[in-house]
């Protein structure tokens, strides 16, 4: 109850954090030079919004300039993006990006940009791992006993996602892949109905962000029965990893970094980049991150633009086997 509490009241701290932060930026940004919009393509107190808040704060700082977050939801994150390919690339203009970067090119048969050549990587932000887990009743309590069960009964397990495309689906898909089973896929408008459908055991387990659901298992309604990664979750250390269970090639996160439209000069990138590094340096960043279960990733544009890369080629394979189609 205490961890619960803690990560509640993290999140509360983090959501009201926000909230003061887009107030106050857009208020001073006569001081100093022009500022830095950066665009979340998701709605405001989300995940990816409050990763970007946290970062935004300290990315200000070191670069002398205000920062303002802009919400700009929906299309699959495409609307958003969209704003940043078309904006004028002298790096006043970013964009959070997140999972889709890598899944979206794949997911839609037509994007009004290319999501491969038409953003410049600025750098990597951090990643969280996702949790596989199943309702308080159900039988399975280890990964291995799911997988079976789902091999000796073919079309008897389902599992939720937040929408078709979604970083839990594709998990999910991966996961069936490697673990050489079969399940069918219920697709929610959301991550909430979902998660309370799983709750009522109405569904056979799902791959979630574990801040979505650590209430629900420390209170002992949802069991998580690996984490897909291959180290150990901050937020739940005695779960096995998928690597420890001999299938590394499952792991699965969420995870994000800064993009620019294409045509930033050279320099610019540097500049934001190395910005962007003293604010991953941050204590206070890596604690308030840390409370959400995620890792920091620092390091250079090239180095995020390989890590994208290989996102795409994973994900996109993913989505071919499974004919996944968003669109």
């Amino acid at each position: 109850m205490q961890v619960q509490r803690k990560i509640s009241g993290v999140l509360r701290g983090m959501a009201a954090a926000a909230l003061v932060f887009g107030s106050l930026s857009s208020v001073s940004t006569a001081q100093a030079g022009e500022p830095v919009h950066i665009v979340v393509p998701y709605s405001a107190g989300g995940a990816v919004d409050i990763v970007t808040r946290i970062v935004g704060q300290k990315l200000g700082t070191a670069l002398g300039d205000s920062i303002i977050v802009e919400n700009r939801p929906g299309a699959g994150t495409n609307i958003g993006t969209q704003a940043v390919v078309r904006s004028e690339p002298d790096g006043n203009t970013l964009l959070t990006a997140s999972n889709t970067l890598a899944s979206n090119g794949a997911l839609y048969s037509k994007l009004p940009f290319d999501p491969a050549h038409d953003l410049v990587p600025i750098g990597g932000i951090g990643y969280a791992p996702l949790v596989v887990v199943v309702p308080q009743a159900s039988p399975y309590r280890t990964l291995k006993d799911l997988i079976a069960d789902a091999k000796s009964h073919p079309d008897k397990l389902t599992y939720a996602s937040a929408g078709n495309g979604s970083s839990g689906h594709l998990a999910s898909e991966l996961l069936k892949r490697e673990g050489g089973f079969d399940a069918l896929h219920v697709p929610y408008k959301g991550g909430a109905p979902a998660i309370n459908d799983l709750l009522g055991g109405r569904i056979s387990f799902m791959a979630i962000n574990p801040v979505e659901v650590i209430s629900h298992i420390h209170a002992g309604k949802l069991r998580a029965l690996a984490v897909l990664d291959n180290k150990p979750s901050r937020l739940l250390p005695d779960v096995p990893t998928v690597a420890s269970l001999g299938m590394p090639n499952s792991a699965a996160s969420v995870w994000w970094g800064l993009v620019g439209p294409k045509g930033i000069p050279a320099a610019t990138v540097g500049k934001l980049n190395a910005a962007l590094q003293k604010a991953l340096a941050d204590p206070a960043v890596v604690k308030r991150l840390a409370d959400l279960g995620a890792t920091v990733t620092p390091g250079s544009a090239a180095d995020f633009a390989s890590f994208v890369d290989s996102e795409r080629t994973k994900w996109t394979k993913v989505i071919k086997a499974a004919n996944i189609k968003a669109d």
